[in-house]
């Protein structure tokens, strides 16, 4: 049998089971629960003879079946909670330079002020649905957390949730390694990194120990070593909480950690699509027009493959650029030896604190920075048009590229 998977969300399913009276008990719509109503959102508030009455949203069920009901009735203090900001957040805003006063007595409200918080209702939805997406995909045990206090927008709708480089056709990102080193205890004096000619990349306290511009070369799945090896770190994944959280500055999403992150730790890999350079180029002209950076150049050793991370990518994709980052660009090679193929990975500058936005230079070039006027080489890839910088930072150079 072929199974397509469904892209309507569970309660759209149910609303329209439950519009045309259907049963599916693989969805939870079974005579039973045919009936059954619990408060997705609330949409409307009104007073009439002195009863405060709210326009509910039944969770499953299709929006003309919204009712009015009296404020006693309602079990759900956090929906409250969320209605009532809402509404405050709009009527304080800022017009003309003067802020709005709010009305605590209204009989009823207006119908701007009702489809502004409907729309901060379904957002709110939408966004906890993203969160728990990413949450099921990653690989990793820490938490991504979704936060978007600034503006209505939802959820990128093009995006797609990837752990590992998504090659094109005719490109394999695995070389088909098939030994490994032969340690009891890494680092030995024949272990990974000295077989390729380098030295080991991280200290006893697992923390990044080589100059910018250097390989980090790390044990790999034929290994004779443990999951505990000092020399697996990056393949672990990010160990880090993070937050996809909106800018209030016009620079779209960003990425900041929710936990304090000490000098050269690993962070985070940048993965999408491993893609030719000469379909860089082609993406490039279409990117460029729409302020897009996300053409990552694997330049290591050769300038034939590049990274997309557009559509196919992980939290990395949400990071921004600062002239003055937070965030170092390492090339690895774990279960790839190919060196025109290596894993991108991001180690911190500096101890960066809890909350704090992170960054790195779009224009580091194998971890080393480049000026504006070094067009030769830029990573990501190379642009036609050049991109207003508004990361803030004393030493900003006033472009992306």
């Amino acid at each position: 049998a072929w199974y397509v998977p469904c892209l309507a969300s569970l309660e759209t399913l149910q609303e329209l089971c439950r519009k045309e009276n259907l049963r599916c008990k693989s969805i939870g719509i079974t005579n039973r629960s045919l009936k059954s109503y619990e408060v997705e959102y609330l949409c409307d508030y009104k007073v009439e003879e002195g009863t405060e009455y709210y326009l509910v949203k039944w969770k499953g069920w299709p929006e003309s079946s919204n009712t009015w009901e009296p404020q006693k009735n309602l079990k759900c203090p956090l929906l409250l909670q969320n209605f009532l900001s809402d509404k405050h957040e709009y009527l304080s805003r800022v017009r003309e330079g003067k802020a709005l006063k709010v009305r605590n007595h209204v009989k009823a409200l207006k119908p701007a002020v009702a489809d502004y918080i409907v729309k901060k209702a379904k957002q709110r939805i939408a966004l906890r649905r993203w969160k728990e997406e990413l949450n099921r995909k990653k690989n990793h045990k820490a938490m991504i957390l979704v936060e978007n206090t600034v503006d209505l927008e939802g959820p990128p709708l093009d995006f797609y949730y990837i752990n590992e480089y998504k090659p094109a056709p005719g490109i394999n990102v695995i070389n088909g390694i098939t030994t490994g080193c032969e340690c009891a205890d890494c680092p030995a004096e024949k272990c990974c990194p000295k077989e390729a000619g380098f030295i080991l990349a991280y200290n006893k306290q697992k923390k990044l120990k080589i100059q910018p511009g250097l390989p980090i070369y790390e044990c790999n799945s034929f290994c004779r070593c443990g999951p505990d090896c000092p020399n697996r770190i990056v393949q672990k994944g990010t160990p880090y909480s993070l937050c996809i959280f909106r800018t209030n500055n016009g620079r779209g999403w960003g990425v900041k950690t929710l936990q304090k992150i000490k000098t050269n730790s690993f962070v985070m890999e940048y993965v999408g699509e491993v893609i030719t350079s000469e379909e860089a180029e082609r993406r490039g002209q279409l990117y460029d027009n729409q302020g897009n950076t996300y053409l990552f150049d694997l330049d290591y050793d050769s300038d034939e493959f590049t990274v997309d991370a557009a559509r196919y990518g992980n939290v990395s994709h949400f990071v921004n650029h600062s002239c003055d980052p937070n965030l170092q660009v390492f090339n690895v090679f774990i279960d790839n030896l190919d060196l025109r193929l290596p894993r991108i990975a991001l180690f911190s500058t500096r101890t960066i604190k809890a909350g704090e936005e992170l960054t790195f230079d779009y224009q580091m070039k194998g971890s080393i920075d480049l000026t504006s006027d070094s067009a030769d080489g830029l990573s990501p890839s190379k642009k036609r048009i050049r991109t207003v910088c508004k990361c803030g930072a004393v030493c900003c150079r006033g472009y992306l590229n």
